[in-house]
């Protein structure tokens, strides 16, 4: 819940004028959902991936206040975060609710990101590979192969987000890794070497190449460096750099 139009709307031309061409790397924005209108605008026919925040389990009916895929689809939305840490422990979102929203975004042909992280409690408690697995099976379980293809995993440890303390890359590194894990036990190798698991978790220009040069990181869900052109622009430089040297690897 962050800019009002004009700002958001600066922002994403920033983008566009330092990003019109982001040479193999996919970059998304996610304004809030009363500027989906404003920004799907602004990036129309530019190489650039419109997605949402959040949206309901519902397909339709009373549910007041709420967004249904349908209608992300209206707006152009590919994409829709689901199951943020800040929606689930500020919230009370279950993974139970995440995994009927992803089966509601899939429906629609919607892209889910979803979402799954420990907080310092578990993880000092030595909980993270548990709390973790849970999440994922509990949010994505009950998906299809093919549904499994078609999604996106966001690591964001809850610990690490808005607070300036990151991950380091070998401890992103291995929940990506055990992510990895489970989706070959759960849905077979080649569903598990397809899908995009993305870090979330305090990314900054400054150690986005550090984070995403790791095998299992395949990008980064951005927060409050997203809010700025330069800290943006240079997380999307980043992995564009890594991009070039992976495509002449």
């Amino acid at each position: 819940m962050n800019l009002r139009r004009n700002s958001c709307l600066a922002l994403t031309h920033g983008i566009l004028d330092r990003c019109e061409s982001s040479d193999g790397v996919e970059v998304v924005l996610c304004p809030p959902s009363v500027y989906l209108h404003d920004v799907g605008a602004a990036i129309r026919g530019h190489s650039l991936t419109l997605a949402a925040q959040n949206m309901s389990e519902h397909q339709d009916g009373a549910y007041t206040g709420e967004i249904s895929a349908g209608m992300l689809v209206d707006l152009g939305c590919k994409m829709v975060i689901l199951g943020h840490s800040e929606r689930r422990h500020g919230m009370g979102e279950t993974s139970a609710q995440v995994h009927l929203k992803a089966l509601q975004a899939h429906q629609h042909q919607v892209t889910p990101i979803v979402c799954v992280g420990e907080t310092l409690e578990e993880r000092d408690g030595g909980r993270t590979g548990e709390v973790i697995e849970t999440q994922c099976r509990e949010s994505l379980g009950g998906l299809s192969a093919a549904q499994m293809t078609g999604t996106v995993i966001a690591y964001e440890p809850v610990w690490a987000i808005g607070t300036g303390r990151t991950a380091t890359p070998q401890q992103a590194e291995e929940v990506h890794g055990s992510i990895r894990r489970w989706l070959a036990e759960t849905f077979g190798k080649e569903v598990a070497q397809s899908v995009v698991i993305q870090y979330g978790g305090s990314v900054k220009a400054e150690n986005a190449k550090s984070l995403l040069e790791q095998p299992n990181v395949d990008g980064a869900l951005v927060g409050g460096a997203s809010l700025q052109v330069d800290s943006f622009v240079g997380i999307i430089q980043a992995a564009m750099e890594l991009a070039k040297g992976s495509a002449r690897g």
